[in-house]
């Protein structure tokens, strides 16, 4: 199992992250597909069209979300997003842990291009 720790820097506020992350009619427009999300925990979500699910466990509004992501019945990985002020927008901590081994590789390159590559195109 790996870990995945890396930031993000976009040019929207904290809140507007937030809003983007947890509402399902943002995460469709900037998805692209099919978004089920509450801010409620222990409520399931589905992104990417059920790509990913989970449940979500924690949430703290402007400032962070903790998601369960499901990888079938090998494991669970926990998933914390934290999202930093700054001058010129917001860093954005993503921390994955108890990733299997062999979706080390996807899920590093979702985070890369699919997740913030896409906010980042809604932001700028």
């Amino acid at each position: 199992m790996k870990d995945f720790k890396r930031y993000f820097k976009l040019n929207a506020s904290p809140a507007d992250i937030y809003n983007a992350l947890t509402n399902p009619t943002m995460i469709e427009i900037w998805t692209g597909e099919a978004a089920i999300m509450s801010t409620e925990p222990e409520s399931d979500f589905s992104l990417w069209d059920g790509e990913i699910v989970g449940r979500n466990l924690e949430f703290v509004p402007d400032h962070k979300i903790v998601q369960c992501w499901y990888f079938g019945e090998e494991s669970d990985s926990i998933v914390t997003i934290k999202l930093h002020p700054d001058k010129q927008g917001t860093n954005v901590e993503v921390h994955q842990s108890n990733i299997p081994d062999d979706a080390y590789e996807n899920i590093s390159e979702g985070w890369e291009s699919d997740y913030f590559g896409s906010l980042q195109e809604l932001f700028d």
